[in-house]
């Protein structure tokens, strides 16, 4: 079992996790806090957990500041808010991921999963084949072999979709959201515009809102995809130590 707190001063968004956790059977809840530093004095006195769920806009001492005194008791350290503005914020810290609020069901399962994948789901990744094939528009409907991981992006082009790889482009007939129950599967491949799927492992840097891939592509975020794009970024950027 994985043992998480909740930290948050509202108490309708203490019910909401509340319930999101308990539809998870691996998750057990040791205790939620309205009061931060109640939750500060607990928590230190306490023994380590393996998940803090914890909210950034509180009284008395924000969550950026709470983190710093209960990191060390906890394996992993989720923020929640509802303020994008903090997501860059937590950048700093040592956050390993961000929940936008209001966040779905679904949204919180998937940054589970992410921050705890399951071995079986592990295995399962593994035995997956590592190409596919699709008939390519521009050379005579010739059948050609594309491995996932040289995908860079797939585009959606009308009735078509142009998928980009370093040696070639392949122009075919099929929908992003044909595309995209295939590519879904893959954890490496996400998506922050609606014209665009990315394999992450091909991003070269991001400016802004700007996503810079490799083979110069560059996508940009759409509105839509901004919560999600805040808290991808959030969980990959690598912070440095604490100063001593």
């Amino acid at each position: 079992m994985l043992r998480c707190i909740v930290i948050d001063d509202e108490d309708h968004a203490v019910k909401g996790l509340e319930k999101y956790i308990s539809t998870v059977s691996r998750l057990e809840l040791v205790k939620s806090y309205t009061d931060p530093l109640k939750a500060l004095v607990e928590i230190l006195a306490g023994d380590p957990v393996d998940l803090i769920l914890l909210d950034v806009d509180m009284p008395q001492i924000s969550g950026l500041e709470l983190s710093k005194e209960i990191r060390r008791k906890t394996n992993k350290l989720v923020f929640t808010t509802g303020f994008t503005k903090y997501a860059y914020d937590a950048f700093e810290s040592d956050a390993d991921a961000y929940l936008l609020k209001p966040y779905s069901l679904g949204k919180f399962l998937i940054t589970i999963n992410k921050l705890f994948p399951e071995q079986e789901e592990s295995d399962a990744q593994k035995s997956k084949d590592d190409f596919f094939f699709v008939k390519s528009k521009d050379d005579n409907l010739k059948i050609l072999k594309i491995r996932y991981e040289d995908v860079i992006a797939v585009e959606s082009k009308m009735n078509y979709i142009m998928i980009h790889t370093p040696e070639k482009n392949v122009l075919t007939y099929m929908s992003l959201t044909e595309i995209s129950k295939l590519l879904s599967a893959l954890p490496e491949f996400i998506q922050f515009q609606r014209s665009f799927i990315l394999n992450q492992n091909h991003i070269d840097s991001i400016d802004g809102n700007t996503i810079k891939m490799n083979k110069g592509i560059e996508i940009t975020v759409g509105d839509h995809y901004r919560k999600d794009f805040a808290s991808f970024v959030a969980g990959k950027l690598i912070k440095a130590g604490k100063k001593k």
